[in-house]
């Protein structure tokens, strides 16, 4: 009973190096916070979306647009408007908005989203690269897009890069966490 309680003492000080050691290679992004993960935030067009504007009553100015590199779309009559960061609510606003400043009485308009800008997966998939990305994805439907995992993935989780508030934010998400355009996902590779 002494020889191996002399035993343990002796080894106690390797475990504790082996931990630390592990703990040092297998150092990971922090979770993503519950927020930035839970529900998806209303979607903010950016560069790369291709919109279509309706003005009721008015088809001269009602056509498919697209948000070009500098976050602007340009609409006949009033030019240029801001688009990144705006919802598809907000933007029709800011067109009825111009549009009622002298161009047409109580304008109505309508704005949808005909494309999404696409998102990244990286890592231990078969086929990374760019995706088109589609409404109520999840990180587990990004990797079957990319043809699955590779042999030395680490399945049970992947790490994120997303824009939220206008900050890039990295993360470890579990498989079934909502995909948003312009996220880069990285399949890390397991240990063992």
């Amino acid at each position: 009973m002494l020889r191996m309680a002399t035993v343990q003492s002796a080894l106690r000080p390797f475990a504790l190096v082996a931990a630390l050691a592990l703990g040092a290679c297998g150092s990971s992004p922090p979770a993503f916070q519950e927020v930035a993960m839970a529900e998806p935030q209303a979607y903010t067009l950016g560069p790369g979306d291709s919109i279509r504007v309706i003005v009721f009553g008015h088809e001269q100015l009602s056509g498919e647009f697209s948000v070009d590199g500098s976050g602007h779309i340009a609409l006949p009559l009033i030019g240029e408007v801001r688009a990144t960061g705006a919802s598809a609510r907000e933007l029709e606003k800011r067109i009825a908005q111009q549009l009622a400043d002298g161009y047409v009485r109580d304008p109505r308009v309508s704005v949808e989203v005909l494309s999404f800008r696409p998102f990244y997966i990286i890592g231990e998939v078969n086929n990374p690269g760019q995706y088109p990305y589609a409404a109520g994805m999840t990180a587990v439907t990004a990797v079957a897009l990319a043809g699955g995992y590779t042999y030395r993935a680490k399945q049970d989780q992947v790490v994120i890069t997303r824009t939220v508030n206008g900050q890039k934010q990295e993360g470890t998400a579990p498989p079934n966490t909502p995909v948003m355009p312009d996220d880069v996902i990285r399949v890390p590779e397991r240990y063992f």
